[in-house]
């Protein structure tokens, strides 16, 4: 297979971690109005992705550096065009970022309220732009002849783009949760069970709206991989369900590992539909951009694949290594002990 080819889908393999690793960031940071009733309440949820957000974060800057190197036109166009919603994506992130280190420095309640606010409002935000850029992606934008945007901010917000921004909210909303009250205990816990019950169905939903119309719209593009478009959808919705059904039975690990496989199909799904262009073109299908338009040289793909070949098992072998190290649950009485020192 040409390497453009392989890249396309490491390019999404990259994607899809990022997903799921960060996506479960955001559904935490969006369930502190929901699951923290105090201080330490807060502080427990917060813990539970403190060792771990900021490595989540970095696929994203691996896929970005990977889009650009393999995909220099892909990137120019998606960079260029979707300019407005990428810098609120990284303006919320850098909030959210900023929230964790700076939340403790003070006592004061107000202090840590407006923090926390910034900690919601920044895993709100990109969970939501995120569904709309990738859905628009998928979907068709308009692209002259020299592959470049030729609509707005307001474009992009159309319903499927729409549908697909409340569909990612959902779904990294409900994995987070599952996170939640498998890392903590007492009231946090129970409650994130509970939220978890109410916001699995609301997903399911909503999930089965947009995948349903993802295939959809890849019968009426006739997408060469139509038949795993399809089998990647059911097998996303198939999940989504066993997570709800875990989830009611108290089964917190099966219903996290549910819900990751759901978010992995789900973007599988978008990537197949996509495939084999990169960016279409709603107007001008002359400005469609494919993977074999849009790709590097042989050359730079061929040093990129050995550097892959080395580097990413080593960067799984290390994210596996620190999950491993704060694995244990986050437990309110320690988190009251340390409080109880520091006054």
């Amino acid at each position: 297979m040409d390497l453009a080819y392989i890249w396309f889908f490491i390019v999404g393999v990259l994607f899809v971690g990022y997903f799921v690793l960060d996506g479960f960031d955001f559904g935490v940071g969006m369930s502190l109005p929901f699951l923290g009733k105090d201080d330490i309440g807060r502080r427990q949820i917060i813990n539970t992705i403190g060792p771990v957000w900021d490595l989540n974060e970095t696929w994203v800057i691996v896929a970005g550096a990977c889009l650009f190197a393999a995909f220099p036109e892909w990137y120019a166009t998606l960079f260029s065009g979707f300019y407005l919603p990428l810098l609120l994506i990284l303006l919320a992130l850098i909030a959210r970022g900023v929230s964790f280190e700076y939340r403790h420095q003070r006592d004061s309640l107000r202090w840590k309220k407006g923090f926390d606010t910034m900690i919601v409002v920044g895993s709100a935000l990109p969970a939501l732009l995120w569904g709309v850029a990738v859905a628009n992606i998928v979907q068709g934008v308009p692209l002259d002849a020299h592959h470049e945007f030729t609509g707005s901010l307001l474009t992009l917000l159309n319903p499927y783009g729409l549908l697909g921004g409340v569909t990612t909210l959902l779904l990294f909303f409900t994995h987070g949760v599952y996170f939640v009250a498998l890392k903590t205990d007492g009231q946090v816990r129970t409650d994130a069970r509970k939220l978890a019950r109410t916001s699995g169905l609301l997903t399911i939903v909503v999930a089965a709206a947009f995948l349903g119309w993802t295939v959809v719209n890849a019968m009426g593009a006739q997408a060469p991989a139509l038949p795993l478009v399809i089998v990647c959808a059911v097998v996303a919705a198939v999940l989504l369900i066993a997570s709800v059904l875990a989830n009611a039975t108290d089964r917190e690990g099966w219903a996290f590992a549910f819900g990751a496989g759901t978010v992995a199909f789900a973007v599988l799904t978008l990537w197949l539909a996509l495939f084999p262009n990169v960016m279409p073109s709603s107007t001008d299908p002359a400005g469609t951009l494919t993977i074999e338009n849009a790709s590097s040289t042989d050359y730079t793909l061929t040093i990129m694949t050995w550097a892959a070949v080395v580097f990413l098992p080593l960067v799984l072998l290390y994210q596996g290594w620190t999950y491993w190290v704060f694995r244990k649950r986050v437990m309110r009485s320690r988190i009251e002990k340390a409080a109880a020192v520091v006054h």
